[in-house]
């Protein structure tokens, strides 16, 4: 039985995929993996991201600034992403965030381009794409002021108890190629043990690769044998991974349906 996934984030407009991107992408429709969310990550990078998701079926766009291209922003990005998200042609607002664990940022900058992002997803009504490494707490303090209508804490890695609070706020946890790693006892407890209705499959490609293809590529493929492996973990059907996680997809990402 054909079973179907959605790569609730994946980077298929990275230079990482300039070489052979028409393959991936067929490689990805093989494995059953039908859509794509392709976040931005600055405004520079935003028609390459419209122009994948109209070349490539299955492709859905969403638009942001990512805490760690910050530092080249500039104010009229956040008026073209305002007019981005105003034509209604995208799916959430991402990927956005905070990151701590970069030693060299500008922890101000990355926390004002952040709160600017959510008061627009807010007054449009969208869901956002969050990056919160090493920042789950401060994402959760600005999620609590600012009520957005939910989103994805992507490649999350936190404790039950941060997991719980985002799913308190409307939010589903993205769990990826991290969770294939036999040592990452903390992820794969949580990926075992959450409810099930708060967890979507993704693959940041080309980026977390699953622990078979450590150091190397990661792409969209690549989210069959993670559903695979999250199935293990709870001892599912594949199937039942298959639709579960599909229906949280489109649980907090409504548009997805209409962009397709």
């Amino acid at each position: 039985m054909q079973v179907c996934f959605i790569d609730t984030h994946c980077h298929l407009d990275a230079a990482a995929f300039d070489g052979d991107r028409d393959a991936v992408a067929a490689a990805a429709e093989d494995a059953g993996v039908t859509t794509l969310v392709v976040p931005a990550v600055e405004r520079a990078n935003f028609g390459v991201v419209t122009s994948i998701c109209r070349e490539y079926p299955g492709c859905v766009p969403a638009y942001g600034i990512h805490p760690l291209f910050v530092g080249r922003a500039r104010e009229e990005d956040l008026i073209a992403l305002d007019d981005r998200l105003r034509q209604g042609a995208c799916v959430a607002v991402g990927e956005i965030g905070l990151d701590n664990f970069v030693p060299e940022r500008d922890a101000a900058l990355q926390e004002r381009y952040f709160v600017a992002q959510l008061e627009m997803a807010r007054d449009r009504n969208l869901p956002v794409l969050l990056h919160v490494r090493r920042a789950i707490d401060p994402i959760l303090k600005h999620l609590r002021q600012i009520r957005v209508c939910g989103g994805i804490a992507h490649a999350f890695n936190g404790s039950r108890q941060q997991a719980d609070e985002f799913i308190k706020l409307g939010f589903k946890l993205g769990l990826g190629g991290a969770m294939t790693f036999d040592g990452a006892k903390r992820i794969r407890a949580l990926a075992a043990t959450l409810p099930l209705d708060s967890i979507v499959l993704e693959t940041d490609a080309p980026d977390i690769p699953p622990q078979w293809k450590a150091g190397q590529r990661n792409t969209p493929a690549d989210l069959l044998p993670i559903a695979e492996t999250l199935a293990q973990l709870r001892g599912m059907s594949l199937a039942e991974i298959a639709a579960a996680t599909s229906a949280n997809a489109f649980a907090v990402l409504p548009r997805i349906k209409f962009q397709r």
